[in-house]
């Protein structure tokens, strides 16, 4: 069986409201719900919240479930992963069911399409890793042209390559995570509560469905790419 997460947290920093701005005629973290309402993959889809208002409007977008996360997994230093085990645990409570493979969408990534999740849970269930993430490619690749400070003020490549390095192409190939689907093996997720593991693997999407709303100027970018598609 397989559920799907999607937490949501009232406040933020960076753009103030987020998660409840209208974006394409839905509240930005409404998208994320339907998404995985619509792939068929889910037994259950649920949001936890510390928001009486996002607890309130998540099944008008077809959840399941909502669960009232925890305060002390609602701060601004509390990590995603234990809230996500949270809600996982508290919905086996609830329905008395197991759910093997959980899945969580980042409800600030709505750009991800219903073929990405439904290609990213293919994956996992084929190769069988421990846990899966998603990402694009780097933009700048450690070996080659990120650079980092070195104590006595001076910059060097962020990564020493074994040899030299002479085109961006000959490097190792780096990720920016997206941070838009997470999939766990369900002992991993609730025995470990971390992202990386020693199988984890990664399913790649492209840049332009790959931004996280962090800022007000993701939010604007975020909500010109919606209103150009077609796929919502």
């Amino acid at each position: 069986m397989r559920i799907c997460t999607i937490t949501v947290r009232a406040g933020s920093k960076g753009v103030p409201g987020k998660n409840l701005r209208i974006v394409a005629g839905r509240p930005l973290f409404g998208h994320s719900v339907a998404q995985a309402v619509a792939t068929g993959l889910f037994d259950e889809v649920v949001v936890s919240s510390d928001s009486d208002e996002i607890l309130a409007l998540a099944p008008t977008f077809g959840a399941t479930g909502v669960i009232r996360r925890p305060p002390e997994m609602a701060t601004d230093t509390a990590g995603k992963v234990p809230a996500i085990a949270h809600a996982v645990r508290s919905t086996e409570d609830r329905t008395g069911a197991r759910y093997d493979v959980c899945v969580d969408l980042d409800a600030t990534s709505p750009l991800r399409t219903v073929d990405d999740i439904r290609t990213a849970v293919s994956m996992f269930e084929e190769v069988r890793p421990e846990s899966l993430i998603t990402g694009s490619e780097a933009r700048r690749n450690p070996y080659f042209n990120l650079v980092e400070e070195q104590p006595d003020g001076t910059v060097a490549v962020s990564k020493k390559p074994d040899d030299a390095v002479l085109r961006r192409q000959d490097a190792p190939r780096c990720f920016d995570m997206n941070g838009s689907i997470y999939v766990w093996r369900r002992e991993s997720l609730l025995e470990d509560q971390v992202v990386f593991l020693p199988s984890t693997i990664l399913y790649e999407m492209p840049a332009e469905r790959s931004i996280d709303v962090d800022s007000e100027f993701d939010f604007r970018i975020v909500e010109w790419l919606m209103d150009q598609r077609v796929d919502l």
